[in-house]
């Protein structure tokens, strides 16, 4: 099964290449379930080809917000809306998470209660069990579109993950990201400006271990659900 990836940002030079592209941390979080994995640069505006070019699309995190007036966002939502009416599956975490939301009637904003930052713990509301995971966001999907349920959430965040009645998932924290990006990343986030109070509390709370294997066998086998059912509908045509 083919996996697109639709890279919505860039990491900062020396952070990608102490830790990798968006591209490897995705496909090693998936790695294991015999998927391969092709990029797309959709923040650059280079989108594949059509929605049937891979079998299941997957879209990154970004320093970009879902409301920006950018033409890549209005072309990721068509993008989104059509892969959606069309049953491929398709998934997004934090940006992805959000613009999804907005994209199929939902609306995003900046939230007035400011950061959601490092380790976090989420309630999934099926089973009332908890996950601890790392966030890194003050944007937030604020209303969910029509055919979406709550599966996660937290005190500050309320719809940190979204289930859809047609083919999409998406979570608001990054399962995708280590401890020790985390700390660079918050570093890194210190130095263009995030007030230093805020910054230096969620790293002395950073832990070593989370429960990204939770929400990696969830996109996984959210993806093998819907693969059967996207190949009988490409071999129908």
């Amino acid at each position: 099964m083919k996996i697109g990836i639709l890279q919505c940002g860039h990491l900062e030079g020396e952070i990608e290449k102490k830790h990798g592209s968006f591209e490897m941390m995705f496909s090693t979080l998936l790695a294991g379930n015999g998927f391969d994995f092709k990029n797309y640069q959709v923040v650059e505006d280079q989108f594949p080809g059509s929605v049937d070019e891979c079998d299941g699309w997957l879209l990154t995190g970004s320093v970009h917000a879902a409301y920006d007036e950018l033409d890549w966002i209005a072309n990721l939502e068509d993008f989104i809306r059509l892969s959606y009416e069309r049953g491929i599956p398709i998934a997004g975490i934090c940006f992805g998470h959000q613009v999804m939301a907005q994209a199929l009637g939902g609306r995003t904003e900046k939230y007035s209660g400011g950061w959601s930052i490092g380790h976090t713990q989420y309630t999934f509301t099926q089973d009332d069990s908890s996950v601890e995971l790392l966030a890194l966001h003050q944007d937030q999907v604020v209303e969910t579109p029509p055919e979406a349920r709550v599966i996660a959430c937290t005190e500050f965040c309320a719809n940190a993950g979204l289930a859809y009645k047609g083919s999409a998932l998406s979570f608001q924290p990054h399962p995708e990201f280590t401890p020790e990006f985390m700390h660079d990343i918050i570093e890194h986030k210190i130095k263009l400006g995030m007030p230093r109070q805020i910054g230096e509390a969620a790293l002395a709370k950073i832990g070593s271990q989370y429960d990204t294997a939770r929400i990696a066998m969830q996109l996984a086998n959210f993806y093998k659900r819907y693969d059967t059912v996207s190949s009988k509908v490409r071999a129908a045509e």
